[in-house]
C-alpha cells in the first residue's frame, strides 16, 4: 500500500489496524508498533495522517522544507507573540528528549473544540510538518509523541540523497499507480494527497518512460493510467471487511467509478441523519463492494456489536451473508471478543444472524 491512513476514532479498533486486518487477516495487534519502534515505519502528512515506510523519508522531504519558515498564518502570530518559543520546544526535545503537547501545555481551561490548540501543540505541529521533529504514538492514549528524527528513523533513511521535489512526486506516482494498478490522473495525485496540477506533467514522463500506460476504461469519462506492474487476474476473489480510511475506499469519486459505489462517513452526521450508522465499514466480496455494516466493539460484554447490516442492490444474498459471517467471525477472534451479535437494522441483517447461527 505504500502508506496507512491513522485516524484516532477506536469505537471498533484504530482505523490503521483494519487495512492491515484486511489484507492479513488475524495477526499481532502490536504489529504497527513494532514496526516503528524497529525502525520501518514513520510517521507523516502522506495522503493524511499516516505511518510511512521510513526508506520514503527522502519522497517528503521536499514538503517539510516547503514548511519551514510557518506556512500557517498561527505561526506567524505565534512568532510575533513569543519570539524564539519554537526554537526553545526544539531545544527542550533535544536536551531532554521525547514531550507530548499536553506535558509542555500551559493551558489552565478546559480544552475546546477539535484543532483548539495552544501554544505548544501548535510548535509541536510546524515542528513536526516541517520536519524538525518527527513522532511516534503513545500506547495509553493515542498522543503524539515528538522526537528528533535521528532517533526514530533509522540513520541509513536519514543520510540517504533528498528527492527533488520533481523526483519526489514522480516517485510517489509512481508508488501511487503501483498500489492502484489502474486510476485516473485524479486518482494518482489523491492518493499521496498531492496537487492534480502540479502532478500532470510527471504523469506524461511516466508515460514516456513505460512505467504507466495510458488506457481507456468503459464507464469512466477520463483517461486512465495502467501501471506496468499492474497484474490482470481472470477473476478477483476476496473477503475483507474495509477501513473507511483503507485505500481502497477513502477516494470517493474513485469508489463510484469503479464499484458503482456511494460511500459517507457519518461520524460527523446527527444521529438521526445517519442512513447506515455511526461506523460502517463497507464488505469487499469477490470484485464488488457487497454490503456495508456498521460496528462497534463493546468490550465490556465481550461482543462484536453489528448493529445495522445493509446489501448493495443486485448481489446474492445469502452467499453475500454466509461470507460476512465468517469475516465478522474471524474479526470477532482477532479483537478477543467472544461473540457477535447483529443488530436489526438493514436487510442483510437476519440472513448473516442465521450464518452465524449454522456454524
Amino acid at each position: 500500500m505504500g502508506v496507512i491512513q491513522i485516524d484516532s476514532v477506536n469505537v471498533l479498533v484504530r482505523s490503521q489496524e483494519l487495512p492491515v486486518f484486511a489484507r492479513l487477516g488475524s495477526h499481532s495487534r502490536d504489529l504497527i508498533p513494532r514496526a516503528t519502534a524497529q525502525g520501518d515505519l514513520f510517521e507523516y502528512w502522506g495522503h493524511a495522517a499516516a505511518h510511512l515506510p521510513t526508506s520514503h523519508h527522502r519522497l517528503w522531504r521536499w514538503k517539510m522544507d516547503a514548511s519551514v519558515g510557518g506556512p500557517w498564518r498561527s505561526i506567524h502570530d505565534l512568532r510575533r507573540r513569543r519570539p524564539g518559543y519554537i526554537e526553545s520546544l526544539l531545544d527542550r526535545v533535544r536536551s531532554q528528549g521525547a514531550v507530548t503537547a499536553g506535558e509542555l501545555s500551559e493551558r489552565t481551561e478546559r480544552k475546546g473544540p477539535w484543532w483548539d490548540w495552544d501554544d505548544a501543540k501548535e510548535a509541536l505541529e510546524y515542528l513536526f510538518m516541517s520536519g524538525q521533529l518527527t513522532a511516534t504514538r503513545r500506547s495509553s492514549d493515542f498522543a503524539r509523541v515528538y522526537d528528533l528524527p535521528e532517533r526514530v528513523v533509522p540513520e541509513v533513511h536519514l543520510r540517504a540523497p533528498t528527492a527533488s521535489r520533481a523526483d519526489a512526486h514522480r516517485q510517489l506516482l509512481d508508488l501511487a499507480g503501483r498500489s492502484l494498478g489502474i486510476a485516473t490522473a485524479y486518482d494518482l495525485a489523491d492518493y499521496y494527497r498531492l496537487q492534480l496540477s502540479e502532478c500532470k506533467p510527471y504523469i506524461e514522463d511516466l508515460v514516456e518512460n513505460d512505467r504507466l500506460r495510458r488506457v481507456r476504461v468503459e464507464g469512466w469519462k477520463d483517461s486512465a493510467y495502467l501501471h506496468v506492474d499492474a497484474r490482470e487476474p481472470r477473476r478477483v476473489r476476496a473477503s475483507a471487511l474495509l477501513s473507511m480510511f483503507d485505500p481502497v475506499v477513502w477516494n470517493r469519486r474513485r469508489d463510484e467509478r469503479l464499484f458503482d459505489f456511494h460511500y459517507r462517513i457519518e461520524i460527523y452526521t446527527p444521529a438521526p441523519n445517519r442512513k447506515f450508522g455511526y461506523y460502517v465499514l463497507p464488505f469487499l466480496f469477490d470484485e464488488r463492494i457487497a454490503a456495508r455494516v456498521d460496528l462497534k466493539a463493546d468490550r465490556a460484554t465481550g461482543a462484536l456489536l453489528a448493529s445495522g447490516v445493509f446489501a448493495e442492490p443486485d448481489v446474492n444474498r445469502p452467499e453475500v451473508a454466509r461470507a460476512l459471517a465468517g469475516e465478522l467471525r474471524l474479526m470477532a477472534e482477532w479483537l478477543g471478543l467472544d461473540t457477535v451479535k447483529i443488530g436489526r437494522r438493514g436487510d442483510l441483517a437476519e440472513p448473516v444472524r442465521r450464518a452465524l447461527a449454522r456454524r
